[in-house]
């Protein structure tokens, strides 16, 4: 479905027809140490450092453990951060072809206009997280666990969803592609500013807020599914 581009936006700190809103704490590591990447490993656990154009291409940074930290314009393609976790930290104008952080943890983090080809974090778990602007090809969040999550102004060509639980998870002015919701599982997932051109697994849409606009475009499809004829 296409709707047209929406004239205003909703606070995410609003409470709505029962749909509660995401929770979420400021995110604004201080006290940072600037640091270049020459010492950083997989497994490793790191805190209270900054480092500013990071090529961290085809590292290996799998199990590794970053707090209040700051990441400025790193680069992240085929890094592997299988397993990492990123926890009160800020990643700004990250660019990856393909992000690998499947099972990663994100925890009190804050992403400002990733440029993302193939992000995937299939089983990953965001918990108080804010994804702010930026383009993303394919957002793989298959089976991940999503809580207090809010994506904001960003286009995302592919957003898959299945297998997903989500809580109090807002999508405001996105413009995405396709949403898979296979097997979702979605409590107060708010979508009504956001754009979709199609949708699949729609009986996984189930427990997500829709506005009038959005569940007129999906009538068609809605009939399909339940095997509907409309004469």
């Amino acid at each position: 479905m296409t709707p047209p581009r929406r004239p205003a936006t909703r606070s995410v700190a609003s409470v709505e027809h029962g749909t509660d809103a995401p929770r979420l704490d400021p995110v604004d590591p201080r006290g940072l140490v600037d640091l270049g990447t020459d010492l950083l490993g997989a497994h490793d656990s790191r805190e209270l450092e900054r480092y500013i154009d990071a090529d961290l291409t085809d590292r290996d940074l799998e199990g590794t453990s970053f707090s209040d930290c700051v990441f400025e314009s790193p680069r992240l393609g085929a890094t592997r951060l299988r397993g990492a976790r990123f926890v009160e930290s800020v990643l700004s104008d990250s660019f990856a072809p393909e992000l690998a952080a499947a099972r990663s943890t994100w925890r009190d983090v804050r992403v400002e206009r990733p440029r993302w080809g193939s992000a995937e974090l299939f089983d990953a778990d965001l918990r108080s997280v804010r994804l702010v602007g930026g383009k993303i090809d394919y957002l793989n969040l298959r089976g991940a666990r999503l809580t207090d999550v809010v994506i904001e102004g960003c286009s995302i060509g592919e957003l898959d969803l299945s297998g997903a639980t989500t809580l109090r998870v807002a999508l405001v002015d996105c413009r995405v592609g396709a949403l898979d919701v296979t097997r979702a599982s979605l409590t107060h997932t708010d979508l009504r500013t956001t754009d979709f051109s199609r949708i699949d697994g729609l009986a996984g849409l189930s427990g997500a807020t829709i506005d009038d606009l959005q569940l007129s475009l999906l009538a068609p499809v809605m009939a399909a599914h339940l095997g509907l004829v409309v004469d």
